[in-house]
């Protein structure tokens, strides 16, 4: 939707995905999935028409209580400040009038979900001050970014999807976990878009995520309609400014 509107749009992708599942074992292995999960994001970004991918080379932090949360090379035990300081350089070269990031539940409380909420929110408002890292990004200005979004998964979504999926003998994404745990609480939500008329879009671009998508998995065993609905909306939460008015368009004021 941004991208049709002209905005543009650069992607930071943390971590190189390494220690995920592979749904194919033709498609990668443990030594290559880091290279083949970069070229298939770069894949789901040409779908709506965003050139500027960047990766900040982390290796994947697993999920909670794995021993991939204390690989040195991972994102959970990389210096924050230096991951913070990467992230300026980027907010100050691209001047970015919106940032969107994770909520700080991560979704699903994805370790390096949860981490980039902290990071990415620091980031937005150290960019601004002209005595943090004045020698970042060729000398790039500060800069202050509008607005703050995270990215929601309202926690009433998460207990209507697995209901159904139980209803309809599948079993839900995440079982080992207390539904009533994953997701955004829905009192923090304060903008709801309507992105009805990119269905196709998003379902082309996450089809590009090969070793993600399990054909046998719950969401591929969803009904289509129920798929379709579930992905004709997305939830924000408005991070900055504070005193913004709720429900505003994503691009409101831009």
């Amino acid at each position: 939707m941004l991208a049709d509107r002209g905005a543009r749009i650069t992607m930071v992708c943390a971590t190189n995905g390494d220690v995920g599942e592979i749904s194919d074992p033709s498609l990668a292995t443990p030594q290559t999935l880091g290279q083949v999960r970069r070229e298939e994001m770069r894949r789901a970004m040409d779908v709506p028409g965003i050139a500027d991918v960047r990766f900040l080379g982390y290796r994947d932090s697993g999920m909670p209580g794995t021993d991939d949360n204390n690989h040195p090379d991972s994102l959970l035990q990389a210096e924050p400040d230096h991951v913070i300081a990467s992230l300026v350089e980027v907010i100050r070269e691209t001047q970015p009038e919106a940032v969107l990031t994770h909520d700080p539940t991560g979704g699903y409380g994805h370790p390096d979900h949860v981490t980039m909420h902290s990071h990415v929110t620091e980031a937005f408002s150290l960019a601004a001050d002209s005595a943090y890292q004045p020698d970042l990004a060729r000398g790039a200005p500060p800069w202050q970014p509008g607005l703050l979004y995270w990215v929601c998964f309202p926690r009433s979504n998460f207990r209507r999807m697995w209901q159904l999926m139980i209803d309809a003998g599948i079993t839900p994404p995440f079982a080992s976990q207390e539904v009533e745990t994953i997701g955004t609480p829905d009192e923090l939500v304060t903008t709801v878009v309507d992105v009805s008329p990119y269905v196709d879009v998003k379902i082309e671009s996450l089809n590009c995520h090969r070793t993600q998508i399990d054909p046998n998995g719950p969401f591929s065993q969803l009904p289509e309609h129920l798929l379709r609905e579930s992905m004709s909306t997305e939830y924000f939460a408005l991070a900055a400014p504070k005193n913004a008015a709720k429900d505003a368009d994503l691009l409101a004021g831009l």
